[in-house]
């Protein structure tokens, strides 16, 4: 897998995939709403982890800067 998603990118998700996390512990979303914004944060967090987004993939997008 070679890595799809650039810096600015990786730092989006990853800011956003904490901010959905941070937000059921916190009280801002319960319920149905709360548990999907906790699966939604992980897999942002993953994907800037790894550097690689699936849909990206399939889609042929890469945000980093060097194209192969």
């Amino acid at each position: 897998m070679k890595p799809n998603i650039g810096t600015i990118d990786r730092g989006i998700r990853a800011i956003a995939g904490i901010a959905l996390i941070a937000s059921f512990p916190l009280g801002l979303l319960s319920g149905i709403s709360g548990v999907v914004a906790l699966v939604v944060g992980a897999v942002l967090l993953l994907t800037a982890a790894v550097r690689w987004c699936p849909p990206y993939a399939l889609l042929g997008i890469n945000t980093g800067a060097a194209k192969d």
